[in-house]
């Protein structure tokens, strides 16, 4: 009988765990198709369509190169960049971050996602604009310290000053 209970209740365990991990895949590809519809539309509405273009793989991550840069650099995750950066919400424009004089220096691989991908399509002295949804930046955790909403979709205009390996 008590191995017939433990049988039960294990059973019961494995479906409840393989619920819950399913409900977390549903609302993450619901924010997702939200994120990258927002995107899309923006855009669209931006007069960006053959100028803005989406990373090698499915992130989602678009990029503008604004000015290429020079140099052979390579990136690996331990790649530190110096940058000048101005970070604002897609969905309102609003400013949330910006470097002016103060050029910080950050290790690639501690960075978000959607730094990660798109830093590498330029080089030393270039340009590259971000659009990043909210999966490759903060994802449903707000960040209170900047003003930032739970799924914020992130807009980064980034400027690399220097590449060291």
């Amino acid at each position: 009988m008590s191995k017939w209970l433990l049988s039960i209740l294990l059973i019961c365990c494995i479906v409840v765990g393989c619920t819950k991990s399913n409900s977390s895949s549903t609302v993450y590809k619901a924010q997702a198709a939200i994120d990258d519809k927002i995107i899309a539309d923006y855009i669209a509405a931006n007069g960006l369509s053959g100028k803005a273009l989406k990373a090698k793989d499915t992130s989602g991550v678009y990029y503008i190169v604004l000015q290429p840069g020079q140099g052979n650099d390579l990136f690996t995750s331990s790649t530190q960049v110096t940058v000048g950066d101005t970070g604002k919400l897609l969905t309102t424009g609003t400013v949330f971050y910006k470097t002016n004089e103060f050029h910080p220096s950050y290790v690639l691989g501690q960075m978000i996602l959607g730094w990660q991908l798109g830093l590498p399509k330029i080089k030393k002295g270039g340009i590259v604009r971000l659009l990043i949804p909210s999966r490759y930046a903060y994802g449903p955790y707000p960040q209170a310290d900047y003003g930032l909403p739970a799924n914020a979709i992130l807009d980064f205009d980034i400027k690399i000053y220097d590449i060291k390996n």
